[in-house]
C-alpha cells in the first residue's frame, strides 16, 4: 500500500471513529449536531490551509527546478560555445598543416 493510500484510509478511520464517537456520547441531538457542524467548519478550515500550504511549497519547488534548469542550460551552452571554438581553433591548425604539406610536396 503506497503512503497516499495509507494515509487517506487513515483520514478516513478518523472522521469515522470521531462521527461514532459524537453519535454515542450522552448528548442531546441539538447539542450533537452543533458539535458536528462546528468540527466541520473547524476541519475544513485546516484543510483549506493546509491546501494552501501545498500550494505554495509546490510554487517554491517549481521555481527552484526553473532556477536549476536555467543554470544547467546555460552551462551546457557555455560548453557547446567553448568546444566549437575549440574544435574551430583545431579545424584551421589542421587547415594550415595540410596546405604546408601539399605546398612541400608540389
Amino acid at each position: 500500500m503506497t503512503k497516499g493510500k495509507f494515509a487517506i484510509g487513515a483520514l478516513f478511520g478518523i472522521a469515522a471513529g470521531f462521527v461514532a464517537g459524537i453519535l454515542t456520547a450522552p448528548k442531546s441531538g441539538k447539542e450533537t449536531r452543533a458539535e458536528l457542524r462546528h468540527k466541520v467548519v473547524e476541519t475544513k478550515d485546516e484543510v483549506i490551509e493546509k491546501a494552501k500550504d501545498v500550494k505554495h511549497k509546490a510554487g517554491d519547488v517549481a521555481e527552484d527546478v526553473v532556477d536549476k534548469a536555467e543554470k544547467v542550460v546555460g552551462d551546457v551552452a557555455d560548453k557547446i560555445v567553448d568546444t566549437t571554438k575549440d574544435l574551430k581553433a583545431k579545424s584551421e591548425q589542421a587547415a594550415k598543416e595540410a596546405k604546408a604539406v601539399i605546398q612541400k610536396n608540389k
